[in-house]
């Protein structure tokens, strides 16, 4: 009965409170706005082409750990201005051959989830210390191209000037973009890679890999599973910011 009562209270209580709806429409519209940015700006040739690449590095990334994870080795990253990209690794078991597939785009879509949460929380600075780690981490570790290297110097550079030199809401709106678009870029390469596994199935990246490991699931089923994970994630992103 208590807590009935004090959640009665704290449902009254906001409903009341104008600046707290203010402040709750406000990152909703900019959410809203940030996605509809990405979605048209990834679309351009050349800049959209380089910011999707944000995408592709949690997609390798991803492969990566999940090699390490299994007890395999993860031996380097490269990126490419096409958006696609590569990482090679070693396994001792199949399983971890099968989960190191596995991994890319469900790393990038849970990573975008999470990313949205943290934003739904107010905490920028743990999104910016992660997105950090990761860019230094794939820099000295993994990446081994010289489009890779010359990408992800410069977002680095540039990102970290952004954060020495701009302050307050403007930093926030670019976490709030850099994760946008990883957002909708997880879900559309997961829909190229559905597609892909319909209309070529020899050639549908780790769904035909994993096709090949597990011998009775097709691609299909496999591009199927990466859409829909994508989907799920995607909804759990967006949901407390667009509860439906």
């Amino acid at each position: 009965m208590i807590k009935k009562t004090c959640a009665l209270y704290y449902i009254i209580a906001i409903n009341n409170n104008p600046s707290y709806k203010e402040i709750s429409v406000e990152i909703n519209t900019k959410v809203l706005l940030c996605i509809l940015i990405a979605v048209l700006l990834t679309k351009l040739p050349i800049i959209g082409k380089y910011l999707a690449v944000v995408n592709t590095l949690f997609h390798e990334v991803g492969h990566q750990l999940a090699s390490i994870m299994t007890g395999g080795k993860a031996h380097k990253i490269q990126l490419f201005a096409n958006t696609e990209g590569l990482a090679f690794s070693s396994h001792r078991y199949w399983i971890g051959r099968v989960l190191t597939d596995l991994a890319g785009y469900m790393f990038s879509s849970f990573m975008a989830a999470t990313f949205f949460f943290l934003i739904y929380k107010g905490n920028y600075n743990l999104i910016i210390c992660l997105l950090l780690a990761i860019l230094a981490i794939s820099m000295f570790f993994w990446v081994r191209n010289w489009y890779g290297f010359f990408w992800i110097l410069s977002f680095s550079v540039g990102f970290v000037w952004l954060l020495w030199k701009v302050e307050g809401s403007i930093i926030e709106n670019v976490v709030l973009f850099l994760v946008s678009i990883l957002f909708v870029q997880s879900i559309t390469s997961a829909f190229k890679i559905m597609y892909l596994s319909f209309k070529t199935p020899a050639q549908a990246g780790d769904a035909t890999s994993l096709a090949q490991l597990t011998y009775l699931i097709p691609a299909q089923v496999w591009g199927i599973f990466f859409f829909v994970q994508s989907l799920y994630f995607g909804w759990l992103a967006i949901q407390n910011f667009f509860p439906f």
